[in-house]
């Protein structure tokens, strides 16, 4: 199944790819963790497999945001529970707020996703629950006009890989193997125990 280093970089594109692309996907929500060992949930919106980077959405008022500009290290796990498949990736993390990436992600979404970047920034203390939506906009879909003040909150978050790990849990025996990007580019792999 797995018997070449070769296989298992083939493996992890096409896994990184469908997890960005089809919501059903069991890694189409990932941990991310930063530097600040903070650790959240994240949806993968893009896995650019030229460039080896993922790329996700995030409010530019997060916490994470000011944690990844202080130190851009940044870390994923990914985690297909039917095949047994796991996948922990390192990289370099970079905000974009008013560029063409983030203007072209801006524009690919819908209302009711943009709509969450009009309210409260994340972690904005309540004495009772919210959503941290405007009550106009809990339920209806904001028209583009209402939905202008929102753009300044978005942004993209971009990693580039630096470090790929996969892991085949089996009851044959477990297989991993590590990939590690040189400085011209090139990825570099081995296998490794367990």
């Amino acid at each position: 199944m797995f018997e070449t280093l070769s296989d298992v970089k083939s493996d992890l594109k096409q896994r990184l790819n469908s997890a960005a692309q089809d919501r059903g996907s069991p890694m189409h929500v990932s941990a991310v963790v930063t530097s600040d060992v903070d650790v959240r949930g994240m949806v993968l919106r893009e896995f650019d497999a030229a460039a080896w980077s993922l790329r996700f959405h995030t409010d530019a008022r997060a916490p994470k945001v000011a944690a990844i500009e202080a130190d851009p290290r940044m870390a994923a796990l990914f985690y297909d529970q039917p095949s047994k498949i796991q996948i922990r990736v390192k990289g370099i993390g970079r905000v974009l707020r008013d560029d063409p990436v983030s203007d072209a992600a801006w524009d690919a979404g819908d209302n009711f996703a943009r709509r969450c970047y009009l309210g409260e920034g994340p972690g904005t203390v309540s004495e009772t629950p919210i959503s941290g939506l405007p009550a106009e906009f809990e339920g209806p879909e904001p028209t583009d006009s209402q939905l202008a003040p929102a753009r300044q909150n978005f942004a993209v978050l971009l990693v580039e890989l630096t470090e790929l790990d996969w892991f085949y849990l089996a009851y044959t025996g477990h297989m991993r193997a590590q990939f590690t990007k040189g400085d011209q580019g090139e990825w570099q792999g081995r296998w490794v125990s367990p």
